[in-house]
């Protein structure tokens, strides 16, 4: 259990953004899916399941990117220090 708590902890900035993220797809996409189909049932249903897929692998793509610019200001500094 701590280990999650702290792995949310130390995410809390890339949970909020992927929260907000979710509400606004979620939003967007039942208006859709109600402007299509024209049943409230059937647009609830898609506009949760489509976004919630959606959550989780924005929460993956932003920890990727993350990792990249972590791995690119590490050469970076690797360089500086080598050409010093």
């Amino acid at each position: 259990m701590t280990r999650l708590i702290k792995t949310l902890r130390q995410n809390q900035l890339t949970l909020t953004k992927t929260a907000s993220y979710y509400v606004i797809h979620i939003t967007v996409a039942a208006c859709v899916a109600y402007a299509v189909t024209g049943n409230l049932i059937a647009s609830l249903t898609l506009s949760l399941l489509e976004p919630t897929v959606q959550a989780f692998a924005f929460f993956f793509h932003e920890k990727v990117w993350e990792r990249r610019l972590k791995k690119r200001e590490q050469q970076v500094l690797n360089g500086q220090a080598l050409s010093a």
